[in-house]
């Protein structure tokens, strides 16, 4: 081996000036400080940690990211609370517990909720709701567009608003789009009430909010004409949780090409052959079970999987219904990412409160929570539309349903001229102080003949609708009179009458 004698000094030279010189070794002894030379104590707290104790609600935190050897980046990262005092009466209704229930009882008396900058610059990449919610956007702008060159496939359920109802006709649609292998439909959600209805679901609101997602975009049956597209063969209409299509979509029942979670009765319609029978869980269950038979990713997000189960929850009696299925169990503990930190019974219990939530409500609002429309005919040479009379069910008394606003005659007429009635009938079936079951009822008229009239075949039929007057001092109307029902009697045997009268009546 040869090396180069030159080379091996300028390596040697090299290596001595990048020696790192030996630390002085420590002396023998240790000398410790006198009591003059230490520091003082100082109890106060410097640490920003604690600066949003002392400023009270908003909180600013500084965090140091190393980016490099030679580079240091600050970022501040700012969490805003925001306070809201409640000022309504809590009903008696047991709500989600939290640790301050134990201190202050379990009904709340303010709402905290919490915003943070970063988790919403985190949350930019598009979730499941958000595709959900881009394909409530694109499917409605095509039915404003008039649905070029496709068949139109409405998804549509009951004429009910019931959480159940409206949570499977946007999820079923979606899954229908999903997993659609034919780009000749237009699948589109339908939700059979009204837009102006919804506002009287508090429930139904809250849901759609804390699930995010955007009720803009949903269509409702006041939004679309059906019987447009029916009129030139591109109408598909799927039926969901019902046999038979509803009254007022009577006239498109040929339509119909698909029922799904009907029940396992003789078949109305026997032109459809697709079927789907539901007499094993809820439909929100058998939705669910599609998703994780076809995309279980999309039920991982917390609010996709919110809107099943609150159907599932609602549907079941929160599990505890007779009819609740080991299935519907199963499912809800699947889905229970979407209960959050309510928990499956803090959920029920929260969606239970805010259907009994009316103190944002206007009288109109509480009428059309439960609220049906009866058209009456006379036969007198030819047939023509004799009158309006509706049925409203609430849950409260008559008394609070009066002392809710300031004018509650003039409220309920408003209600009657909204609507187009001649006549309107409100059924009130709920639980006194003692807790016994009470049904009382409120009639009014458009004029005194026919509040007369109606109270006379009440009367008539006594043995099936006994009534005991009422004397509410709000009441003042002469075409307005309460009464209570003097025994047990279901909201089914109003109907029957109401039914009944106008098939009859010729005094109206």
């Amino acid at each position: 081996l040869i090396v180069n004698k030159e080379e091996l000094r300028t390596r040697n030279e090299v290596l001595e000036s990048t020696r790192i010189p030996l630390l002085p070794s420590p002396p023998s002894t240790m000398t410790m400080p006198s009591p003059q030379q230490q520091p003082p104590y100082v109890r106060a707290r410097h640490s920003p940690c604690f600066d949003g104790l002392l400023r009270g609600h908003d909180q600013t935190t500084q965090k140091n990211i190393i980016v490099s050897d030679d580079e240091e980046v600050m970022t501040i990262e700012k969490t805003s609370y925001k306070v809201t005092r409640m000022k309504e009466k809590l009903p008696s209704v047991l709500l989600p517990l939290s640790a301050a229930s134990y201190y202050h009882g379990i009904s709340p008396q303010m709402e905290i909720v919490e915003y943070s900058e970063s988790i919403n610059k985190l949350n930019a990449k598009p979730s499941w709701v958000g595709l959900l919610n881009a394909y409530l956007k694109a499917t409605k702008d095509d039915v404003n567009a008039g649905v070029p060159a496709k068949f139109l496939r409405a998804v549509i359920a009951s004429d009910h608003a019931d959480v159940g109802s409206v949570a499977s006709t946007i999820m079923y649609s979606y899954y229908l789009h999903v997993t659609s292998k034919s780009e000749q439909f237009c699948t589109v959600p339908i939700i059979n009430i009204d837009r102006a209805n919804l506002a009287s679901h508090v429930e139904l609101n809250w849901l759609l909010h804390s699930s995010q997602i955007d009720h803009s975009s949903l269509i409702f049956v006041d939004e679309i004409d059906l019987s447009y597209y029916d009129l030139f063969g591109s109408l598909k209409i799927v039926l969901l949780k019902c046999n038979k299509i509803s009254h007022k979509q009577e006239k498109l029942k040929h339509a119909v090409v698909e029922m799904f979670h009907c029940t396992k009765s003789e078949t109305i319609y026997p032109w459809v052959k697709t079927i789907t029978t539901g007499e094993e869980s809820t439909c929100c269950t058998a939705i669910a079970e599609k998703f994780f038979t076809h995309s279980p990713e999309i039920l991982a997000g917390k609010s996709i999987s919110r809107i099943l189960l609150a159907g599932i929850l609602l549907d079941t009696g929160n599990l505890r219904d007779p009819h609740c299925s080991d299935k519907d169990k199963y499912t809800a503990s699947l889905l229970i990412n979407g209960a959050g930190r309510y928990g499956c019974n803090g959920l029920y219990q929260l969606l239970k409160y805010k259907m009994h939530d009316l103190s944002s409500l206007q009288v109109s609002d509480i009428l059309r929570k439960d609220f049906k429309k009866w058209t009456g005919q006379e036969i007198s040479g030819e047939s023509r539309s004799l009158s309006q009379i509706g049925m409203s069910c609430i849950g409260i008394s008559i008394g609070q349903l009066l002392g809710h606003t300031k004018n509650p005659a003039q409220e309920i007429t408003y209600f009657q001229s909204l609507e187009k009635l001649r006549a309107v009938i409100i059924v009130s079936g709920y639980y006194n102080e003692d807790k016994n079951f009470k049904r009382e009822i409120l009639v009014s008229a458009e004029s005194v003949k026919l509040l007369e009239s109606l109270l006379f075949f009440f009367d008539f039929n006594a043995s099936r609708l006994p009534l005991k007057s009422l004397h509410i001092a709000g009441l003042k109307n002469e075409t307005m009179k309460a009464y209570e029902i003097d025994k047990i009697t279901s909201r089914k045997i109003v109907e029957h009458l109401i039914n009944e009268f106008i098939g009859t009546s010729k005094a109206i």
